[in-house]
């Protein structure tokens, strides 16, 4: 914490900067509430904006001024003072009996309750419970508890804080810790320049609707009703592109609450109105467990016309001989599948700690002191995809970065992504074709090293192997690994085979899916085996048997 601490007042600093941000970008979106506050802020005491952020930062809303001891704010009481006449601060609160429990120790309510209390060692929780019924009024703190020298406070713009966070980020999961953690080092992002477009709401009503939707997943998450939180949550389209997304995400989740209910009508509802990718899938199979057969293949029909995607093509392939025998329909021909390469292990069951990636790896390695062997799973590829394309990957799209913590896109999963950057992307794979690719992968490891990256494993990847995979992997692989997981990020950046394994003296390569007894291939494994095979790309699925097993 050396780097931050030389600046006591990092905190306060990082504050006001989020200020100021809001203030230059979004003046035009802002209520009247907000903006008198930015204009007042600056213009209190050090001391007391200190304290104020203080509160901000950290949990809850209630503090007892003993504990904002801070030695670069000093008296905690003198400077809540300068903030008492903005109402940003209440001192000495009404408190109800619950809220008088989150500040009062276990000792001070025995002796404020001694005369109520029967057993003063019972469990706080049960002392509140025992209280409830004879204090069900609102006190100030100095009311319940007189003998205190300590004060109370509470700070009442937390959810105005919360709406200024909200606009800075643009969600509500990141937090002002994003400051602290980027200045010690342990998150580092891409500076990308930012355009007067460049933000996340374009207009006020885009705020609200995002605060309305978060408020419906905390209480969806709260395990409320489903029909009272899909009641609350906005049911037409949004014309911003990324909070429509968020809100097709939410749809998606409560139809999969629905279906874990066995209420297939109320899944189908969400399914049959959300776009989000796997909805209709989802939809023709809710339709199937209702028994409403002929509606479940008229929507298999419409999607076999026109897969969203491979995911959804594996899914239609699943469904439809099921469909068709219960409609009687004519048995489909079963579709031709590529040859994929085959290795059955049977080897000794390890001593200590193992795990079956790597016993097969280091197996492997050991047959061929040639022949390094890597476990890579989703790593390898995707991080040669972000090195390569880092430039297209960041580039100043409006609408896709909107403040300085962003560690991908706003828009990574959307269906457009490609699109909006297609001349950007064709110019970092067309470097695959003269060869100057491997000079543009290098010096971004280099230059880009630690950068936070939606595709780039700075953990899993070290220079030997980097040049391993430089070496021995054909341009033309890697344009077809970066041609598919464009097709579709969100499915295809993942179902990796788990090893890859090099000869660098022959320049060639094969990678490795490793299943253990009783594993089997999941469904986005063999998308990307069978797509690989496909295209004469070395690929091996691996069966590992033990020999005490036989």
């Amino acid at each position: 914490m050396i780097r931050v601490l030389e600046n006591e007042f990092y905190y306060l600093d990082n504050f006001q900067r989020v200020l100021d941000w809001i203030g230059e970008r979004y003046d035009d979106l802002l209520v009247e509430e907000e903006r008198a506050f930015l204009a007042a802020f600056p213009s209190l005491p050090h001391n007391a904006r200190a304290l104020l952020v203080r509160m901000v930062m950290r949990k809850g809303e209630l503090f007892r001024a003993s504990k904002l001891s801070y030695a670069e704010i000093g008296c905690p009481v003198e400077a809540a003072q300068h903030l008492l006449p903005t109402g940003w601060v209440e001192a000495d609160p009404e408190l109800t009996l619950d809220e008088l429990f989150e500040l009062l120790l276990k000792p001070e309510i025995g002796a404020v309750f001694q005369q109520q209390l029967p057993r003063k060692g019972a469990r706080k929780a049960d002392q509140l419970e025992a209280l409830r019924a004879a204090f069900p009024d609102s006190r100030r703190f100095s009311h319940w508890h007189p003998d205190c020298s300590d004060r109370a406070l509470r700070i009442l713009v937390k959810p105005l804080c919360d709406r200024l966070r909200l606009i800075f980020f643009g969600n509500l999961h990141q937090d002002w810790t994003e400051f602290v953690l980027s200045d010690l080092g342990v998150f580092r992002y891409e500076q990308v320049e930012f355009s007067s477009a460049s933000r996340g709401f374009r207009q006020r009503r885009d705020i609200e609707h995002y605060l309305q939707m978060h408020a419906c997943k905390e209480r969806f998450a709260a395990g409320e009703p489903l029909d009272e939180v899909v009641q609350a949550l906005p049911l037409h389209a949004f014309d911003n592109d990324w909070l429509e997304s968020r809100r097709e995400k939410l749809l998606f989740q409560i139809g999969q609450q629905y279906e874990k209910q066995k209420d297939w009508d109320g899944a189908h509802g969400l399914y049959a109105r959300c776009r989000y990718p796997g909805a209709r899938g989802r939809a023709i199979r809710v339709l199937e467990k209702a028994e409403r057969f002929g509606e479940a293949h008229a929507l298999l029909t419409q999607a076999q016309a026109a897969p969203e995607s491979e995911a959804e093509r594996q899914h239609l392939l699943r469904i439809a001989p099921r469909l068709a025998r219960r409609l009687g329909h004519a048995r489909l021909a079963a579709r031709g599948k590529a040859d994929i390469a085959r290795l059955d292990l049977r080897l000794p069951l390890p001593a200590g700690d193992w795990w079956v990636e790597g016993v097969v790896r280091d197996h492997l390695a050991g047959a061929d002191d040639h022949a390094p062997v890597f476990y890579v799973e989703n790593a390898l590829a995707n991080s040669l995809f972000g090195l390569l394309c880092w430039r297209a990957v960041f580039a100043a799209i409006p609408g896709a970065f909107f403040h300085p913590f962003h560690r991908g896109p706003a828009d990574l999963y959307s269906a457009d992504f490609h699109q909006r950057r297609a001349a950007e992307f064709e110019a970092c794979l067309a470097q695959l074709d003269d060869g100057s690719y491997r000079d543009t992968i290098r010096r971004n490891f280099a230059d880009k090293a630690g950068l936070a990256s939606p595709f780039v494993y700075w953990d899993a990847l070290s220079e030997e192997l980097l040049e391993l995979a430089l070496a021995c992997i054909p341009a033309a692989h890697l344009r077809r690994w970066c041609e598919r997981i464009l097709a579709d990020v969100r499915d295809n950046r993942t179902g990796f085979p788990d090893l890859i394994q090099f000869w660098p003296l022959e320049g060639r390569y094969t990678m490795i899916e490793v299943k253990g007894p009783g594993d089997r291939l999941q469904d986005n494994q063999l998308r990307w085996i069978e797509y690989c095979a496909t295209h004469q790309m070395p690929v091996t699925v691996c069966y590992l048997q033990w020999e005490q097993a036989a």
